[in-house]
């Protein structure tokens, strides 16, 4: 009686753990940021996203740095951009955006936003040009592309093959908002030699 009284207190204590930490290894994702994101900027502005992009990961593909840029009509370049590390606000700014004031600042439609961050660097990792390339860094921006609609443009770092310490840019794939799929790619592999 006495152990199987223990051996179900020592299986409730390890899926307690297995579960605790599971939910603290998920990653936040973009669109999570946008969530977040809304809680720091004003009324007219929350949900209308201009635009999400990351810095360079450090020690893992996934990128922990996040600009999410919201627009806004009261900021004089209708913009508010919120930096986030780690899932964390970081900064609220109201940068000078010369380039996109003049394009008019669009928004993101919502509506074609259906694959996050984190699903389209899966997909980006998976392109075939990759397979046998030690992939060391990413970086990501979901923006409107002319021929390609709403995509996740996922840049790639690798180690090279000469010198495994020393890492290149191996160039862009460009993954689709909507559909999840590779619509693009701008890989320069030869780099790594």
């Amino acid at each position: 009686m006495k152990m199987s009284f223990l051996k179900t207190i020592l299986v409730a204590a390890v899926v307690a753990f297995g579960m605790a930490q599971s939910g603290f290894a998920k990653e936040t994702t973009a669109y999570d940021l946008i969530k977040e994101g809304n809680k720091h900027v004003g009324e007219d502005a929350k949900g209308r996203v201009v635009e999400i992009r990351s810095e360079k990961s450090v020690g893992s593909l996934v990128p922990n740095i996040w600009y999410v840029v919201f627009y806004d009509p009261d900021a004089t370049a209708k913009a508010t951009e919120v930096k986030f590390g780690a899932g964390k606000k970081m900064s609220v700014k109201r940068p000078a955006r010369i380039l996109e004031f003049a394009t008019g600042n669009a928004e993101l439609d919502k509506e074609k936003m259906k694959v996050d961050s984190d699903a389209a660097l899966e997909t980006a990792k998976e392109e075939p040009l990759l397979k046998n390339v030690k992939l060391q860094a990413s970086q990501m921006w979901l923006q409107r592309h002319r021929d390609y609609g709403h995509v996740w443009k996922v840049r790639f770092w690798a180690y090279k093959l000469r010198k495994p310490d020393q890492t290149t840019d191996v160039g862009h794939v460009y993954v689709s908002a909507e559909t999840g799929k590779v619509v693009h790619n701008d890989l320069k592999i030869n780099r790594i030699d």
